[in-house]
């Protein structure tokens, strides 16, 4: 599965990484040039996630922005406790 938000569509993206030499004007140098510049990714921050798709739970690859947007609702956790709650109500029945 390509890495892929399933809710904003955010992927890799692609740019150039620059190599600089000199100093910069600000500290007393005749200012930074670039000498090379070469291809590079910038990968966005994918996480496998349970989420709530038309009404079931599912596990989708969604960006960390997605998540705090509040794009991802979370399934209820179970209960693996048996409480007294449930024991009166299981004898009620």
């Amino acid at each position: 599965m390509p890495r892929v938000c399933h809710f904003t569509g955010k992927s890799t993206r692609s740019g150039n990484s620059m190599r600089l030499r000199g100093r910069a004007k600000y500290l007393g140098g005749v200012g930074t040039k670039i000498t090379a510049i070469t291809k590079r990714k910038f990968k966005p921050n994918i996480q496998t996630v349970n989420a709530v798709v038309d009404g079931a739970p599912k596990r989708i690859k969604v960006s960390a922005k997605a998540i705090r947007m509040g794009l991802v609702v979370k399934p209820q956790k179970r209960k693996y406790t048996w409480t007294r709650k449930q024991a009166a109500q299981g004898a009620d029945a």
